[in-house]
């Protein structure tokens, strides 16, 4: 009898929920090279190809939209066996505060998997600009903040990973006279470094688009309104994206913070927190 690797059915999993190899390598620790090659192992298991090329991009094919499914309920089983006889029971209320674009792009798996570990935790998530989650990480309203961070070397809100911010949209766009730009409102970071960026490379720009929610901004990129700048782990799988152009410039780093602020549920606190950091860093 064959025995599918569990390794090789998160690999999967993830490839598909973060939308690519490289990236499915970071969440993992993993380089892309043994992500393909634990795809590869585990096509050879069962003797079909999982995954066909769309354009720049590998997408699932018949066998992998079939096999998608019966992964998840897998690794559902194991982690709870795993949880079942290697965890102590957590219990208590979360309260956590995360950007809009982490709530939408990044999260939803790693939410579902730590519930299933963890079904006795009641996890409350809402999202705001970071700006306004690290304002009030002290008055109570978040036990735990997943924050985008400018500050890289912060003691007071210090910085756990770094990702590299990219502009994202039809670049294209960035060749005519004026940048247009969709952006979230005032006192976003991305906006922020956006018009920074823009400004110091002498170039002129007009904001067309405001929102404050991810799904607002990628209707009005995929609709060519304009382009935006985001984290590049948050980057929505459709959408085209780079670092830089010839027109437009690097915009650097940015740095992700997680903040407790809570004595009550600690351990449960606790217990989210390495998670997150374990899955995102």
């Amino acid at each position: 009898m064959k025995n599918l690797s569990i390794d090789g059915l998160r690999t999967l999993v993830t490839v598909v929920d973060v939308g690519g190899f490289a990236k499915a390598g970071e969440l993992l620790g993993l380089s892309q090279p043994a992500v393909s090659l634990q795809i590869k192992r585990l096509e050879d298991m069962l003797g079909c190809k999982l995954f066909k090329k769309q354009g720049q991009r590998q997408i699932l094919n018949q066998y992998g939209e079939l096999l998608l499914p019966l992964a998840k309920q897998m690794l559902q089983q194991n982690d709870a066996i795993i949880q079942q006889f290697t965890s102590e029971s957590v219990t208590g209320r979360v309260r956590l505060g995360i950007p809009s674009e982490f709530a939408a792009r990044i999260l939803p798996s790693i939410i579902g998997d730590f519930v299933s570990l963890y079904p006795d935790v009641a996890l409350e998530v809402k999202s705001r600009l970071s700006k306004h989650l690290l304002s009030v990480v002290r008055q109570d309203q978040f036990d735990l903040v997943l924050a985008l961070n400018e500050e890289l070397s912060s003691s007071k809100y210090p910085v756990f990973m770094q990702d590299q911010l990219v502009w994202v949209g039809d670049l294209s766009l960035a060749q005519h006279s004026v940048v247009t730009l969709v952006t979230a409102p005032e006192g976003c970071i991305y906006r922020r470094r956006a018009i920074e960026a823009l400004q110091q490379a002498g170039l002129q720009y007009r904001i067309v688009y405001s929102n404050a929610d991810l799904t607002g901004l990628t209707a009005a990129l995929k609709e060519g309104l304009g382009i935006t700048v985001l984290a590049k782990s948050t980057v929505p799988t459709e959408l085209p994206y780079q670092t830089q152009t010839q027109i437009l410039p690097k915009l650097g780093q940015i740095g992700i913070s997680l903040v407790k602020n809570t004595q009550e549920s600690a351990h449960a606190v606790d217990k989210l927190a390495e998670f997150i950091a374990l899955r995102l860093g």
